[in-house]
């Protein structure tokens, strides 16, 4: 508890006003670092790709794996995506061809757009979307009827796509999203080339975790606030912004009283964040109650954490304290929805997973799903996929031998040694260092919601 302000004939007394000061300023930093994470998470992910080469005329397709360092990123299907400069371009058009492609499209302030493929207006008919930039009021431009005309409140977006790999076979999936095109809509009638670059090998970090602690992350989110509109929906943050030195057309340059509350600021909101994400105290995260399995995603009403009359924003912390892009599509609950994610971080006894010691996970025979399913580690640190030597860090239905025939179980293995006879369905773990999975179904079916189906807890050996 701090001390109350002093006042003398009803005026704040100097010294205690300062103090007081003090503290307005504390506390207003560590709430607009929760409240613009996302922001800075996003315009990380925008970087890390630019820094591979992508760019208005060019993207990466990786299948992802621990060599890719991004907030719960899987190996589940190829991913292609990448930013968009509309203040470069003006308005875009991505193109989609038919086929089973999942994606969205995220302002700068990692706030939804639109949805793509499968979950999008067309579903796998494919399509075409116009994203107009700022300013672009009024009626759509003259030759855009069929098209789905999305306004944008940012210059730079973000647009991330995936393939699902039917059959297993993930080079289908690769070539599909090469025919993909982006490209500028006065260039529609002629579209200049776009480049595809693909090495599943290649080092990328999309992550603000060199940033989230320490003062670089307010001099990110001030680099956004400076080259981007004012966004009437974030008035009051930005307003709460400006208070501590960051606004639109002024430089950062905090002295060193100020310079030291953010710095604070920044760990005392990336704790509190983890907090939310792996300690919460919401009774509604639990998935099963007799399970320590939880939802990852709370509102499963929406991509954007409102509920009836506020904003949830303890669902918006845990999210994007650990995950990356929000749509509708991927938080509903329902049979034939694009996905569930399910996160287990505790074991059957409610500890933490303890990446020094083995566990075992039963998962009951036949998963309810009508596309396939995957269990993969991730790394509490970084919360991205579990690097160790084996190089690995999902165990998917697609693509290892998961489900024996006329077996009603499988049983997945974790830990720094591979257990006797768990070949192919083990994932190493790095002694010291904590860790926590996500279950993923695709294309869930009734099962999966009504407890007639659930997997089991991880069970500790020996």
């Amino acid at each position: 508890m701090t001390e109350q302000v002093e006042f003398r004939d009803g005026f704040p007394v100097e010294a205690s006003a300062q103090a007081s000061f003090e503290v307005s300023d504390r506390r207003r930093a560590v709430e607009a670092y929760r409240f613009f994470y996302p922001t800075v998470s996003l315009e990380m992910i925008l970087r890390g790709t630019r820094a591979i080469g992508a760019s208005n005329a060019a993207a990466g397709i990786i299948v992802a794996g621990p060599v890719q360092v991004g907030f719960t990123l899987n190996s589940d299907t190829p991913y292609l995506g990448a930013g968009l400069d509309l203040r470069e371009s003006g308005p875009m058009v991505i193109e989609l061809p038919p086929g089973p492609l999942v994606g969205l499209v995220d302002d700068h302030y990692h706030r939804w757009l639109v949805d793509l493929g499968l979950p999008g207006r067309n579903g796998p008919k494919g399509g075409r979307v116009l994203l107009l930039p700022p300013g672009h009021d009024g009626e759509p431009p003259a030759g855009s009827e069929g098209y789905e005309v999305v306004r944008c409140d940012t210059w730079q977006v973000l647009y991330a796509l995936r393939a699902l790999p039917l059959n297993g076979d993930l080079e289908q999936a690769v070539e599909l999203m090469r025919t993909v095109r982006i490209y500028p809509w006065d260039r529609r009638d002629d579209p200049p080339a776009f480049t595809f670059l693909r090495d599943d090998d290649m080092p990328m970090d999309t992550t603000p975790l060199a940033v989230e602690d320490n003062l670089e992350f307010w001099r990110v989110l001030h680099s956004v606030v400076d080259t981007e509109p004012a966004v009437d929906e974030l008035r009051p943050m930005l307003g709460l912004l400006a208070e501590l030195g960051i606004e639109a057309g002024r430089p950062f340059a905090p002295d060193e009283r100020m310079a030291g509350i953010l710095t604070e600021a920044a760990r005392r909101g990336r704790d509190e964040m983890l907090v939310s994400a792996f300690a919460s105290r919401r009774p509604d995260r639990m998935a099963w109650p007799d399970r320590a399995w939880e939802w990852v995603g709370l509102r499963p009403e929406n991509g954007t954490f409102e509920r009836d009359g506020s904003l949830d924003v303890e669902a918006k912390d845990r999210w994007f304290a650990q995950a990356i892009v929000a749509s509708p599509a991927m938080f509903r609950r329902g049979p034939g929805a694009g996905s569930l994610y399910w996160l287990g971080h505790r074991d059957a006894s409610g500890g933490y997973l303890d990446g020094g010691r083995g566990y075992r996970l039963r998962v009951p025979l036949p998963v309810p799903y009508s596309l396939f399913w995957s269990v993969t580690a991730y790394d509490a640190r970084t919360r991205s996929e579990v690097a160790t030597e084996q190089n690995q860090a999902a165990l998917r239905s697609l693509f290892e031998k998961l489900e024996p025939e006329g077996a009603d179980h499988v049983d997945l293995y974790f830990g720094p040694e591979q257990p006797p006879g768990a070949e192919g369905r083990w994932i190493r773990t790095r002694p010291g260092h904590g860790w926590f999975a996500y279950f993923r179904v695709y294309g869930p079916e009734q099962a999966a919601f009504d407890g007639s189906w659930k997997p089991g807890d991880f069970e500790p050996l020996g």
